[in-house]
């Protein structure tokens, strides 16, 4: 048997961090096994599907790295495009006598369910439609008549059993499942009932999902016994849980792809700890795709939530950082500098320099851009405060010296040069280079907290760090 995995997003917003964990997983089976990872489209919620929503899934999957086998752009695999054939099977539903028309509007229902609650029951649809089960696939005529809705007509009798991959065994009393609605009054189909299709025509072998779709599996499983379907084997997840406990959302801060993506993180950091929320091997914390890949299987999943840690999440993303080659750490950034509208002086040697001084102290893409201000501005700020305490008048003229040093030395300009005027300066002066340096550093950065003064000097060049040293010398007056 060939594992083929898939899975569904619905373009109506974001990937969420909980949902693409599922699909990594599914992923990283698919692969472990040596078959295939399918993409599928959920796209029949029309109201609220969007392009957009669409295109930023795709780039979310593609930067991850989890690529698709089948799937977009092929319109076969986007189940609005599927209509008929879930028409097609509702009707063989009919014809056989496993599915009825349901005539109870949603005022009907909502009095049923009120019911139900008061009386301590559970508030199941009560089968008021299944009296007269039709033996045809005839469609009653909306137009003609009132509306109605499809159901499923469950089995009164027997059991289902559910041999998940990650929480075992589960027995369910059929009598105790709804008929559940398989197409809409609109004429759509549910996502119990187009999922089961889809899954049988696209031979999903293995489905991985939340642990919040666990209801639905028996009832799916009916559904495709019904249609003579050999149902997929289940693999539910845990849900993700935010820091107290409750289901990760917005409340918790990022919690979708994109917003880590356009943020500055790296996928690997993102694809290994959502790997690692809800699965491990060992003690291992760092992992590579091919490691995740080598060593998955859901025998190594947990049974309990994971919780989502935005810290553990940014430590990692900064283990990758610093491990970054700094050619690819220098094209990687620039998209971040870019947008904010900062000129690069320099060529791509010169990128990779000043990259290489804030590598060990920006923990993410977006960060390193914005420490990397003062060497990309033309004009600095300068924090008042640090003026106040740094760039005074006994100061001034061992700047001026400075300057007047930095400004002679010839075509060396290195961080060996720069140490030279610096020796020879606190030598005549008598001086500390702790009583230098920091004062340097606000004139040049504008704050306290740097990069080593010579390399930042280094890194600035000549022209400019000469032109800051005599415009701070200008502001002490």
């Amino acid at each position: 048997m060939t594992v083929r995995t898939r899975f569904a997003p619905s373009p109506t917003g974001s990937l969420h961090i909980g949902n693409v964990r599922s699909g990594l997983f599914a992923y990283l089976f698919a692969r472990h096994n040596g078959g295939k990872f399918i993409l599928r489209i959920d796209d029949t919620d029309r109201e609220r599907s969007t392009k957009e929503s669409l295109e930023e899934i795709l780039t979310d999957l593609k930067w991850l790295g989890m690529e698709w086998d089948e799937g977009p752009p092929d319109p076969r695999y986007f189940e609005s495009n599927r209509l008929d054939r879930y028409r097609e099977c509702v009707r063989k539903l009919l014809r056989e006598g496993k599915a009825y028309p349901c005539y109870c509007t949603a005022e009907i229902l909502e009095a049923k369910r009120k019911a139900a609650e008061k009386e301590r029951r559970k508030p199941v649809y009560d089968r008021t439609c299944r009296k007269n089960l039709p033996a045809s696939d005839e469609l009653p005529d909306r137009a003609a008549g009132r509306n109605y809705a499809i159901r499923f007509a469950m089995p009164f009798t027997g059991e289902t059993v559910l041999d998940d991959l990650v929480r075992g065994r589960s027995v369910f009393d059929n009598a105790e499942l709804d008929d559940l609605v398989i197409m809409r009054s609109d004429g759509g189909p549910t996502y119990n009932f187009a999922t089961v299709v889809d899954e049988a025509d696209f031979e999903i072998t293995h489905v991985v999902r939340g642990d919040d779709h666990v209801p639905n599996t028996p009832r799916q499983i009916q559904v495709a016994l019904a249609l003579g379907f050999a149902p997929p084997a289940f693999a539910h997840l845990p849900q993700v849980m935010g820091p107290d406990n409750a289901r990760l959302s917005k409340r918790h801060g990022a919690t979708s792809v994109s917003a880590y993506r356009e943020g500055g993180y790296f996928p690997e950091a993102l694809l290994n700890y959502l790997a690692r929320l809800g699965w491990s091997h060992g003690d291992q914390e760092i992992f590579s795709k091919a490691e995740l890949i080598e060593y998955f299987g859901f025998d190594e999943c947990g049974k309990s939530p994971g919780v989502f840690n935005a810290e553990k999440l940014l430590w990692l993303n900064f283990h990758y950082l610093k491990e970054r080659p700094l050619p690819q750490l220098a094209r990687e950034v620039r998209p971040f500098i870019v947008k904010r509208g900062w000129p690069i002086p320099g060529d791509e040697e010169w990128l990779q320099k000043m990259v290489a001084t804030l590598q060990e102290r920006a923990k993410t893409l977006d960060e390193l851009a914005e420490f990397a201000s003062f060497y990309l501005k033309d004009e600095i700020e300068i924090d008042p405060k640090a003026a106040a305490k740094f760039l005074t008048a006994a100061i001034s003229p061992t700047l001026n010296e400075l300057a007047n040093g930095i400004d002679s030395i010839g075509g060396d300009f290195s961080e060996d040069a720069i140490r030279g005027v610096f020796d020879g300066l606190l030598a005549r002066q008598g001086l500390k280079l702790g009583q230098v340096a920091q004062p340097v550093r606000v004139a040049l950065t504008g704050g306290t907290v740097s990069p080593g003064i010579y390399e930042v000097i280094a890194v600035l060049g000549r022209d400019r760090t000469v032109k800051r040293l005599r415009t701070a010398i200008e502001r002490v007056g």
